[in-house]
């Protein structure tokens, strides 16, 4: 292969510049938002930020090798039954074999490291092994639509066979923990590679408007039982304090109310312009979670508004590129790998910053980038690896074929002189 059409000469700064940046600001506002929580416990005021910055130079090698790897590796089917099994393993130990974090189950202790949270894992697998299974069906999906994806000769081979097996333990594992954000994540990941998979547009639309009823629907019933829908005794019940807190937080501020309602103080302490880098006054033990779940609030505190939609503007733009690669891609693989991890990115930023002003429930949902978790930065590093990857494979292949045509073009025109 000629030097011009090696993959590193396609890389996509797009992509690239906008991810460093955030690791960078992420990296800032980590060390900024643990050090009063450090302290107040008596530890290293650094220890938080240095696993951090770890954690993004672990993320930083992982991008390279993957985007070293070539695509058609990615798709080897046994490597991704043997990555499942590794992960549901790895699931099952965080939920019965390990003990429970800050009173929750889902992480993995590493001696020296921290913690590891295969949940995370999860997310980039399951789009992952959809669009591998998805990308080989192209054909039969085009002739048959849906009917392909939920073919099966029971009722129980149509829900729990093929595909949607290793969905189904994922997510299940997820619900056990109980992890119900990123149970819910998984959930609308697959309903978007579902959607992406190259059925007809009618079918995404139709569940798409189900779906919207059942959320306004959901959200009117807690409004009117004022957040108590799941029964005393369950598992999950611990929820509905998140659904009070989210149809009043000020009635219960010592409680349930405690973390939203000072997420709301931190943002309006912050203003249009903030208090200044390291000046929140939130993160000094008024709220809970600032370094992970809330750091939203504490970027608006400390950055202002405006910070904070500099901050989004970034993060979008660089969903927005991710997404144009998988709409642009002609593999079918590259193109459902793509927008899956554009959506991953996206539907985690909604969460998390909706829950941290309000117009959803909270759902423990860290913020990409900027929330302190090695977990979730690697994981979501990985997406970007995928799609730096991705992007040079379809870049060099548009070349290759450019050149192909204008070497016939030349020989065509050789020949008629």
């Amino acid at each position: 292969m000629r030097n011009g059409l090696k993959k590193v000469n396609f890389l996509n700064y797009s992509i690239l510049v906008p991810y460093l940046m955030l690791s960078a600001i992420g990296i800032v506002m980590v060390f900024s938002a643990t050090v009063p929580y450090q302290l107040a416990r008596g530890l290293s005021p650094y220890r938080m930020v240095i696993t951090q910055a770890a954690f993004m130079l672990l993320s930083f090698v992982a991008i390279s090798i993957i985007y070293r790897i070539k695509l058609k590796a990615l798709k080897n089917r046994g490597m991704l039954l043997f990555i499942l099994a590794i992960l549901v393993l790895a699931l099952i130990a965080a939920r019965f074999i390990f003990p429970p974090v800050n009173g929750a189950h889902g992480w993995i202790p590493i001696p020296g490291v921290g913690t590891i949270q295969p949940a995370e894992v999860a997310k980039v697998f399951i789009i992952w092994y959809l669009a591998s299974v998805f990308s080989e069906k192209q054909e039969a999906i085009k002739n048959h639509d849906i009917q392909e994806l939920f073919k099966g000769q029971s009722k129980v081979q149509r829900w729990f066979g093929g595909w949607r097996l290793p969905v189904v333990l994922l997510l299940g594992l997820d619900i056990i923990m109980p992890d119900m954000g990123n149970a819910l994540i998984l959930a609308l990941l697959v309903m978007v590679m579902v959607g992406a998979s190259g059925i007809s547009w009618r079918w995404f639309s139709g569940y798409g408007k189900m779906i919207l009823t059942f959320v306004f629907a959901f959200i009117a019933l807690l409004f009117v039982t004022g957040g108590e829908i799941i029964p005393a005794g369950l598992k999950i019940s611990y929820v509905n304090a998140r659904f009070r807190a989210f149809v009043n937080p000020f009635s219960d501020l010592a409680n349930s109310g405690h973390q939203l309602a000072n997420s709301y103080y931190a943002i309006v302490n912050g203003g249009w312009l903030g208090r200044g880098l390291g000046n929140s006054i939130e993160k000094n033990g008024f709220l809970p979670e600032a370094h992970t779940d809330f750091i939203f609030a504490i970027v608006v505190e400390e950055l202002g508004v405006i910070g904070g939609i500099l901050i989004l503007g970034i993060l979008f733009f660089l969903i927005i590129r991710i997404l144009l690669v998988g709409i642009r891609a002609r593999n079918p693989f590259n193109s459902l790998m793509t927008i899956g991890i554009g959506a991953m990115l996206l539907i985690q930023v909604f969460i998390n910053v909706g829950g941290a002003i309000g117009i959803i429930p909270e759902t423990g949902v860290t913020f990409p980038f900027l929330s302190q978790g090695g977990s979730s930065f690697l994981v979501l590093s990985l997406g970007i690896g995928f799609a730096l990857n991705i992007s040079a494979d379809e870049k060099r292949r548009e070349v290759s074929e450019l050149s192909e045509l204008s070497k016939q073009y030349t020989n065509f025109g050789d020949k008629i002189h």
